[in-house]
């Protein structure tokens, strides 16, 4: 039998088939997924094979094969560098909650954001929340983001819970995928999926410092089905969702707009910081690049810690980025 994994508790997995039954299945012997040192072989979101346990009295099963996935996301374990936890997998579109000033969303986090999207292969959509909220130089302000950030590519939508503003707009976005929210704590993720799905009460609260550090940490994730033909994973209280290692002459491959003059630059290897005849360098100077993007750029190709920590849907506490 094939199924969709809805939910991981870590030794049992909920595993939903087509038809629409569940099954509470465990794994037989050890997984070993390409590439990935993982301490979690399946996760929230895997398309698994499972045989039925005939030896149990309750209707349960065993999965046998996990499917290859189009994407996932991880984090790291603290302890162990070389070992990740898949957060989830087989993610249509990853949702980022923007506010202005309630909190502030700052261009640095938002693009920690896209280059992380960009990496998992993920389509990234910005949403400009408590658009009802907006005095003149605030619209003036948020007008200006969706600018930079639509004009590389991004789809950007603006929304409000309140007045259902744009409600519509994000239901379509979501419908017939399998997406998640993030955002700083205090966006009003709670709100607005109570907004897109009356009574929905998923809990929001951040998992405990003490059990988000080494080996043995576990996010138990899980899927839900919206009435309008959409699924959303909810994973609460996420530490350390954050850029994932890569190369300093692949980052400029994580910005589209730097991506798309790499072949005009003089070297191939160019790092689009010191070298000469640099074609992104020549678009900054042109206003065909955001600076605030370039910024941003720079303090990933430098490695600067901006402790960027946020949640992927839950509103936990304390989890504010520090930039």
């Amino acid at each position: 039998m094939t199924g969709l994994v809805y939910k991981s508790t870590g030794s049992w997995y909920s595993v939903k088939t087509e038809e629409g039954t569940a099954y509470e299945c465990r794994i037989k012997g050890k997984f070993r997924m390409k590439g990935i040192k993982s301490t979690n072989p399946v996760a929230v979101g895997d398309v698994v094979d499972f045989d039925l346990d005939e030896a149990s009295d309750a209707v349960t099963g065993v999965i046998t094969k996990i499917h290859e996935r189009k994407n996932y996301i991880i984090r790291k374990s603290v302890n162990l560098s070389h070992q990740v936890h898949i957060i989830a997998s087989n993610i249509d579109k990853l949702f980022l909650l923007v506010t202005i000033n309630n909190p502030p969303t700052t261009t640095s986090f938002i693009d920690r954001f896209l280059v992380t999207a960009e990496a998992y292969d993920i389509e990234a959509i910005l949403v400009f929340n408590k658009v009802d909220t907006f005095d003149e130089a605030t619209l003036d302000e948020q007008l200006y983001l969706q600018f930079i950030y639509s004009r590389i590519g991004y789809k950007c939508l603006r929304v409000s819970s309140v007045n259902e503003k744009g409600i519509d707009e994000l239901r379509a976005e979501m419908t017939g995928n399998v997406s998640m929210f993030s955002g700083h704590s205090g966006v009003g993720k709670s709100t607005l999926v109570n907004t897109l799905q009356p009574g929905m009460d998923l809990k929001t609260k951040a998992i405990s410092e003490q059990h988000s550090q080494g080996q043995h940490t576990t996010t138990f994730a899980e899927m839900f089905d919206l009435d309008f033909g959409a699924k959303i994973i909810d994973t609460p209280g996420i530490r350390g969702f954050g850029v994932v290692d890569m190369e300093k002459d692949e980052l400029g491959d994580y910005f589209p707009e730097f991506f798309a003059l790499k072949d005009q630059c003089k070297f191939n290897n160019c790092l689009h910081k010191d070298e000469p005849h640099c074609a992104v360098k020549e678009a900054l100077d042109n206003d065909e690049i955001a600076w605030s993007r370039y910024r941003s750029y720079l303090q990933l190709l430098e490695g600067e810690d901006e402790h960027y920590r946020t949640d992927i849907y839950g509103d936990g506490k304390n989890n504010d980025a520090k930039e």
